[in-house]
């Protein structure tokens, strides 16, 4: 066999990938389910072994801007990501897939995490700033617009986090026991 022949079957072999900007526009999991993420209820075997299957997915590339690990800024690795579909009338987020993410573009994402670490100063406003203008930069270069959704909401004890067809209910019962965990 010829090392032409040797390469290209090594490239038809290799995974392929393209980078998806609208990863940036995926809904945020509401207050109700914090917690309730497919890595705590399916544990830490199956998220390791999700996540790493997710970072070899994409050659090791950001799945939203395409950036390699190695060049990433503020971290030179990938960070997993779930990525969900959220109805926010019916109080359903439906666990899709894990996706590899810079963490730029995993920090834009959670951007309302990224403004409590600012606000409680955890995080520097040039870091802050950093963020908003890439996944922006990303989103403009695809013609994409994110959006805010604003209601209406369901209930709180209707909501359901669903991970393989099975639904988990929230483990704060009230937004009051939320802040006590988590605010």
């Amino acid at each position: 066999m010829n090392l032409r022949r040797k390469l290209s079957e090594i490239k038809t072999k290799q995974p392929k990938w393209k980078v998806d900007p609208s990863i940036l526009l995926c809904r945020q999991v509401p207050k109700p389910l914090h917690g309730v993420a497919p890595r705590v209820v399916l544990g830490a075997k199956w998220w390791n072994a999700t996540r790493k299957e997710a970072y070899h997915s994409t050659l090791y590339h950001c799945l939203a801007c395409g950036v390699s690990k190695h060049e990433a800024h503020y971290r030179q690795w990938l960070e997993a990501h779930e990525y969900y579909e959220v109805d926010y009338l019916l109080g359903r987020a439906e666990y899709i897939r894990t996706v590899p993410l810079c963490h730029l573009c995993h920090n834009y994402i959670h951007c309302g995490r990224l403004q409590g670490l600012l606000d409680r100063g955890i995080i520097p406003h040039g870091k802050y700033v950093a963020v908003l203008q890439h996944g922006n930069r990303i989103l403009r270069q695809a013609k994409l617009v994110k959006s805010v959704y604003n209601g209406p909401f369901a209930d709180w004890q209707d909501w359901r986090m669903v991970i393989y067809g099975k639904e988990y209910p929230p483990l704060c019962s009230t937004p009051e026991e939320w802040e006590k965990v988590y605010g």
